[in-house]
C-alpha cells in the first residue's frame, strides 16, 4: 500500500500541461513527503485527487487525504470520517479540513471546533507555520480535540417497544431503543484493524443484555493480533527501505541539478563562441573585400603609370582633395600635426639645454597660439562638412517620399 501511495503521488505531482495540479514546483516534493508520512502514521487516511469548488464557483482539481481519524473517547477508540483538502497555496498555508458525516450521523451543535457545515478550525490550523507544520501533527491534533469533544453523533429513531428476539440479539441498539426515546452517542465504529470493546451507551437500559459488550472468540483475537504484529513488522521494513531509497533519490536529484547547471553553462559558452565565430567571419570577409579593392586599384594604376613615373610621384600630389573644404581641412590638420612635432622638438631641446628657457617659453607660446587657430578652423570646417553631408542625404531621400 505504501509503495502504491508513493507511485500515485509521484505520478500526479509530475504531470504537466492542463492536467497538472495547481501547486508550485518548488513544494511538490514537500507535499509528497507530507502525504507519505501521513499515510504511514494513519493508514486510514489515503491520498487521492478530487474536484474542489470554491465559494465563487471556480472548480479546481486538488489533492485530499480522505478517510478516518481515530479518537479516544471514554476509553474506546472511534474513527471520525474527515477530508483534508490541500489547497493551491499548500504548504505555505494550512489545508482545509471537513468532517464527513454519514447518513446516520449528525454534527454536534454547538461545537467548539466544528462549524455546522463541517469545517474544522482547531488551533493547529489557525497557527499553521510553514515549513514546520505538517499533516501528521494536524491529524494528531484532530484526534486530540475530537477525543475531548466528539463532533459527530448518531441519532437513532424510536423503534418498536417489543422487538423480535432475533433482531434484538443482532442489533445492540435495540437495548437503548427500549428506553422509548432517541439516544445520542459517538457514531463511529471502532477501528477494524485493532480490536477494541464496544462502548457502553451513555444511557444504559439495565436489561437482560448485561453490560452491552460483545465477547469475541479468543482464536479470532489471537489471529487479529498476529496479523497486526506482522503488518507492523512489514511496515517497519518498508519504512527503512523507503528511507534508504529516499536518501538515494536525494543524491540523484542533487547530481541531476549539478549536471543541469553544467549543461546550461556549456550551452551558454558554446553559443557565445558561435556568436564570436560568426562575428570574426564577418570581419574576415570585410577585410578580404577591402584587400581585393585595394589590390585592384593598385593594379589598375600601375598599368596606367610606368615604373619611373611611380618612383617620381610626389607624396603631396598623390592625394587630391575633392573640394575646397576638404583641402582646407587637410591643410589645417597637416599644420596642426607639424606644430605638434615642433613643440615636441623644442621640449627635447629645452631638456638638453640646447636653447635658453625664456626663448623656449616664447616660441612655445607663439606656436601654441598658431596651433589653436588651426584646430579651431578645422573644427568649423568639420561642422560645415557635416551639415553639407546631412543636406545631401536629405536631398537624395526626398524623391522617395514625393507624391
Amino acid at each position: 500500500m505504501a509503495q502504491y501511495t508513493q507511485q500515485f503521488l509521484s505520478s500526479v505531482l509530475s504531470q504537466r500541461g492542463p492536467s497538472a495540479l495547481p501547486y508550485a514546483e518548488d513544494v511538490k516534493w514537500l507535499i509528497r513527503q507530507h502525504l507519505v508520512a501521513l499515510t504511514e502514521a494513519y493508514p486510514s487516511l489515503q491520498p487521492k485527487t478530487a474536484t474542489f469548488t470554491h465559494n465563487d464557483g471556480r472548480t479546481v482539481n486538488l489533492l485530499q487525504a480522505d478517510g478516518t481519524v481515530p479518537m479516544l473517547f471514554q476509553g474506546v477508540t472511534y474513527n471520525i470520517p474527515v477530508a483534508i483538502w490541500l489547497m493551491e497555496s499548500y504548504p505555505r498555508h494550512a489545508p482545509l479540513v471537513f468532517v464527513n458525516p454519514t447518513r446516520d450521523m449528525i454534527i454536534k451543535r454547538p461545537h467548539a471546533f466544528v462549524s455546522p457545515n463541517g469545517v474544522v478550525s482547531i488551533p493547529y490550523i489557525q497557527n499553521w507555520v510553514y515549513p514546520s507544520s505538517n499533516l501528521v501533527e494536524l491529524a494528531r491534533n484532530l484526534s486530540h480535540f475530537f477525543g475531548r469533544d466528539p463532533p459527530l453523533y448518531s441519532q437513532r429513531k424510536h423503534s418498536n417497544p417489543n422487538p423480535s428476539p432475533n433482531y434484538a440479539s443482532n442489533n445492540l441498539s435495540s437495548v437503548n431503543s427500549s428506553m422509548g426515546s432517541a439516544v445520542a452517542r459517538p457514531a463511529i465504529p471502532p477501528r477494524v484493524y485493532s480490536p477494541s470493546p464496544t462502548p457502553t451507551p451513555p444511557y444504559g437500559s439495565g436489561s437482560a443484555y448485561g453490560s452491552g459488550r460483545i465477547m469475541e472468540d479468543p482464536a479470532e483475537v489471537f489471529k487479529k493480533n498476529s496479523i497486526n504484529k506482522l503488518v507492523e513488522s512489514l511496515n517497519g521494513d518498508i519504512r527503512e527501505l523507503r528511507k534508504a531509497r529516499e536518501a538515494e533519490m536525494e543524491g540523484l536529484f542533487s547530481a541531476q541539478a549539478v549536471l543541469r547547471k553544467r549543461e546550461e553553462e556549456l550551452a551558454k559558452g558554446l553559443k557565445e563562441m558561435q556568436d564570436e565565430k560568426e562575428g570574426l567571419e564577418q570581419q574576415l570577409q570585410m577585410v578580404l573585400m577591402n584587400s581585393d579593392v585595394l589590390e585592384g586599384w593598385l593594379r589598375e594604376n600601375e598599368e596606367k603609370m610606368g615604373k619611373k613615373e611611380i618612383n617620381s610621384v610626389d607624396v603631396d600630389d598623390a592625394l587630391e582633395p575633392c573640394d575646397a573644404l576638404s583641402k582646407q581641412m587637410l591643410d589645417c590638420t597637416a599644420s596642426d600635426l607639424a606644430l605638434e612635432d615642433v613643440i615636441y622638438a623644442l621640449d627635447k631641446a629645452a631638456q638638453e639645454g640646447a636653447i635658453p628657457f625664456d626663448q623656449y617659453l616664447r616660441n612655445v607660446r607663439l606656436l601654441s597660439r598658431e596651433q589653436f587657430f588651426h584646430r579651431a578652423t578645422a573644427s568649423k570646417v568639420r561642422a560645415v562638412q557635416m551639415q553639407a553631408q546631412v543636406a545631401s542625404m536629405a536631398s537624395r531621400a526626398s524623391p522617395q517620399y514625393a507624391i
